[in-house]
């Protein structure tokens, strides 16, 4: 019977050298991400006002975060912020894509065109969304100076029922271009064969789109749709730099509740409560999805 030879230990290095390398990452990813969300769990069963006090409270703070009427505010903003721009961004995406997915001359100077938005911060989006609709300097002045329209008016940042709506403006003029990419690697993806067989048949071009393309694109849609309510709920810099949260509370999300209650208004745990509902929220979107891949994967 022969005994195979024990591994060198160069082989040994190089099984081990992948697990050395990614080991310090984990550690950071456990300690500064699932670490700081059990402590922000325990923060949220406390009595912590202005510093973490570590008494238990039970679900007092959650109590107290579903009596506020900011709160329901920010649910309400988050609700028409979220449907706007995951609607939206989709359909200007899809466009998009289809447009380029005619092999068109230009192709290779608006894909960069249109993702560049996406390549900037929500800082900087934000900031030079505020300039462009302020009314003073931005479009609406300009449309007085260049045709003499005394009368126009655009000063939705300014009022409080049309604020929230300038904050989707911003939102889906930065990420429709990244739903584009994702939906164009969809689109080259499906067989062109199947596309020419449907128009041989004489499938019109609208049909093939509904009958054949839309269904095929399916992934690129669910994973579109998780990953911008994902950028939805946890917007707050775009919010904080294009309006501050104002006119009053008029465009106030629940990351911006979450940041008030905790860091200005001294209302830690209330604040913690608030940031473990967000969460819950992102896992209620992300925990079907991931079930549904790791189920289709399985098959």
């Amino acid at each position: 019977m022969s005994v195979s030879p024990a591994p060198s230990l160069g082989k040994r290095l190089q099984d081990w050298l992948p697990r050395i390398v990614l080991a310090p990452s984990l550690a950071l990813v456990l300690v500064f991400v699932y670490g700081f969300i059990v402590w922000t769990a325990v923060l949220s069963m406390s009595t912590s006002r202005l510093l973490p006090v570590y008494r238990w409270a039970g679900f007092d703070a959650y109590e107290r975060l579903f009596n506020q009427p900011n709160w329901y505010v920010a649910l309400k903003n988050l609700a028409i912020f979220g449907s706007i721009y995951i609607v939206v961004c989709i359909a200007i995406g899809l466009f998009l894509a289809i447009l380029l997915d005619q092999k068109i001359r230009i192709e290779g100077v608006l894909r960069p065109i249109y993702l560049y938005p996406m390549a900037l911060s929500f800082v900087v989006t934000g900031t030079a969304w505020k300039w462009f609709l302020n009314p003073g300097m931005g479009f609406e002045h300009a449309v007085r100076v260049i045709t003499g329209w005394d009368t126009f008016r655009f000063d939705w940042i300014t009022r409080p029922d049309m604020a929230i709506y300038t904050v989707a403006i911003a939102g889906i003029w930065q990420a429709s271009g990244f739903v584009m990419a994702m939906f164009l690697a969809g689109l080259r993806g499906i067989d062109s064969e199947m596309l020419k067989a449907a128009t041989v048949d004489g499938a019109s071009t609208f049909t093939i789109y509904r009958r054949i393309v839309i269904p095929l694109l399916r992934p690129a849609f669910l994973s579109a749709v998780i990953v911008l309510a994902h950028m939805a709920i946890k917007s707050y810099d775009l919010v904080i730099a294009l309006t501050g949260g104002g006119p009053g509370n008029a465009t106030e999300l629940p990351s911006t509740f979450m940041y008030s209650y905790t860091f200005t208004r001294s209302q830690m745990a209330v604040g913690s409560a608030s940031a473990m509902v967000m969460l819950m929220g992102i896992a209620a979107i992300m925990v079907p999805y991931l079930y549904s891949e790791l189920k289709e994967k399985n098959r």
